[in-house]
């Protein structure tokens, strides 16, 4: 079967608009755990939508990991899930930013919850 008009940026941005809208509409009042991934680099941050400020971030970057496999994902989950529970943040909703609940964005989540993130 062909794909006529298959373009994975626009696919990954209409998920992205869809998730976000339902994410508002849902529950606001909490603030939001953001995944964003590279090709390089796996980003974690927890936003505070009603200011508009980062609270919390962990990353490759930060962190000095390199690679791009699960196990390093579950180490972003694990530093931001303990950053957050430092700041006495316990719940927040879960923002894949358009990419599958898969993989790297699986085992984050996973390792986040694992270590006292509620969502």
């Amino acid at each position: 079967m062909k794909r006529i008009n298959f373009d994975r940026k626009k696919q990954r941005k209409i998920r992205h608009k869809r998730i976000t809208n339902l994410l508002n509409r849902v529950d606001n009042t909490k603030p939001r755990l953001n995944v964003s991934k590279t090709d390089h680099h796996i980003y974690a941050q927890i936003i505070d939508d009603t200011t508009g400020k980062v609270l919390v971030s962990s990353s490759t970057l930060s962190l000095k990991l390199k690679g791009k496999n699960v196990q390093i994902a579950e180490k972003i989950g694990e530093d931001i899930a303990k950053k957050a529970t430092a700041k006495k943040i316990k719940e927040v909703t879960f923002d894949r930013g358009g990419n599958l609940y898969h993989g790297k964005v699986k085992s984050l989540a996973d390792a986040a919850r694992k270590n006292g993130l509620k969502f």
